[in-house]
């Protein structure tokens, strides 16, 4: 039987990750004790890598795809020896959102730094060393980059004038008392292959099936289905009020006289949009939930 070896995040991305396959339709099993993750499919075998070294796996043959962040597959495309990746689809999640995470240039509040270039002959600490070398190197300003092997916050000004550290919220960064002066870079998870193992049909259709439904999944995070029935007479008022992906559902029921609608919307806008819908006559309104949207 073909298999497919795909690694996934260890770390800071290893739950949403597990909760994303699971709107899509895979359940993984993860035990403390292992690495090796058990799913409900007999033709994909996991494995958790930390998502700094999955791209070199993957680009190495060891793996034959594994999602990771644009971050870490920057920082060994900088490297020497590095490979090529092919990319599969671009997957907007991180830890805490559906949404894309930087990696910025920080100085501690009270520090005379207001820009990249006022930082040469400094030292930064980060744990995106190569990316951020090639940052500073594009802007032409000189630095000593250290690796940091983590709480990366607390090393300025006493072990590094600056940081290169990833955020969402901002949230650690300023409780650190620490200001942002530029972004170095976004980023967002991303499912990437072996080229080689691209040109395995089986395993090319395999991912590009993967791909639709985790897009999918991502795609109605935040999303609902809403049905209501209303009085042919009372239609176009009832459209006017409701958003939709593209154009709502409108089918006739047995009784001519009514039809039924059905679409897609912003979960945060039924509060608001429920009661203007029973105002326009609409009857039987019904919300559910969505795990994926194919557009």
């Amino acid at each position: 039987m073909s298999l497919l070896k795909l690694g996934l995040p260890k770390g800071s991305l290893q739950d949403a990750t597990v909760q994303l396959f699971a709107r899509a339709g895979f359940n993984v099993y993860v035990s403390s004790r292992s690495y090796f993750p058990t799913i409900d499919d007999p033709e994909i075998s996991c494995m958790l890598i930390r998502a700094q070294e999955i791209a070199r796996y993957v680009a190495d043959g060891i793996l034959d795809a594994g999602l990771t962040g644009q971050d870490w597959i920057a920082e060994y495309a900088a490297g020497p020896g590095s490979r090529p990746l092919t990319p599969i689809a671009d997957l907007i999640y991180a830890k805490q959102s559906f949404g894309r995470v930087r990696w910025v240039l920080a100085v501690p509040d009270d520090s005379p730094f207001q820009k990249p270039s006022d930082l040469e002959g400094r030292t930064i600490a980060t744990e995106l060393v190569r990316a951020t070398q090639s940052y500073f190197s594009r802007l032409g300003v000189g630095v000593n980059v250290e690796f940091s092997w983590g709480a990366t916050e607390v090393k300025p000004p006493v072990l590094a004038d600056a940081i290169v550290e990833v955020t969402e919220t901002g949230s650690s960064l300023r409780a650190n008392r620490l200001r942002i002066i530029d972004t170095v870079m976004e980023s967002n998870t991303q499912l990437i292959a072996n080229p080689q193992s691209l040109a395995d049909p089986w395993k090319q259709s395999k991912l590009d099936q993967l791909a639709l439904l985790l897009r999918a999944a991502i795609q109605a995070h935040g999303r609902v289905g809403l049905m209501l029935n209303v009085r042919r007479t009372d239609l176009q008022g009832v459209l006017s009020l409701l958003p939709a992906l593209q154009r709502p559902t409108v089918a006739p029921l047995s009784d001519d006289g009514w039809v039924a609608v059905n679409t897609v919307i912003e979960e945060c806008t039924v509060r608001q949009l429920m009661p203007s819908l029973k105002a326009a006559r609409a009857e039987g309104i019904v919300e559910y939930p969505l795990n994926k949207i194919v557009l």
